[in-house]
């Protein structure tokens, strides 16, 4: 018996670090990498030529990406995709970020512990202030607390997108829209995260 007991005891203890080490990997925020079906951490770059110096780039976040770090890769990608194809400088001839954002409301279970004979069904109480004046409420008074129903969380992810124009030689001025390639993957190159092997 004693055999039994420390196998399920082991048991236990290495699914309870598979199961930490999946939610780890599913907490992390999408890396530069493309963007395929099946990978451990979803969402990244994806891109279509319309022509020789003309590409579609799309870069999707997973819900732990930010914005700004989905936009980053984006320009990251655009300016990677001018330096494989031999051109020097790109401009942005359409620009846009989506994002999505959801609530979720999930039914909550009663929280009724048992603490033993004397305490009986032991909850929380708390005090709040409404309508000018304090108010408590107890789990014994008769009326539900708002915390026993739903659990809401908002979730939201980010999906920019963009149309480029690949350029040789000297940049033009256009202000804001312009890039030179090198110049982005020089600045931008130490923020990037790429997958963990």
């Amino acid at each position: 018996m004693p055999l039994l007991h420390m196998l399920r005891k082991h048991a236990s203890k290495a699914l309870t670090l598979i199961a930490t080490l999946v939610l780890v990997a599913c907490a992390t925020a999408t890396p530069y990498q493309p963007n395929i079906y099946g990978q451990k951490v979803s969402g990244g770059y994806s891109d279509k030529r319309l022509a020789d110096d003309h590409y579609r780039v799309s870069f999707a976040g997973n819900i732990f990406t930010a914005r700004d770090r989905v936009e980053g890769y984006l320009l990251y990608r655009a300016a990677e995709l001018t330096d494989q194809n031999g051109y020097d400088w790109f401009m942005l001839i359409d620009h846009r970020t989506e994002r999505d954002r959801r609530t979720y409301v999930d039914r909550s279970p009663r929280y009724r512990p048992w603490y033993g004979v004397g305490y009986g069904y032991w909850q929380p109480h708390w005090r709040y202030y409404r309508g000018h004046r304090w108010t408590t409420w107890h789990p014994h008074a008769g009326y539900p607390f708002w915390t026993y129903d739903v659990d809401v969380r908002t979730v939201e992810k980010f999906e920019a997108h963009a149309e480029i124009k690949m350029g040789r030689g000297q940049a033009p001025e256009d202000g804001q829209r312009v890039f030179v390639a090198r110049q982005v993957l020089a600045d931008l190159g130490p923020t990037i995260e790429r997958p963990k092997s």
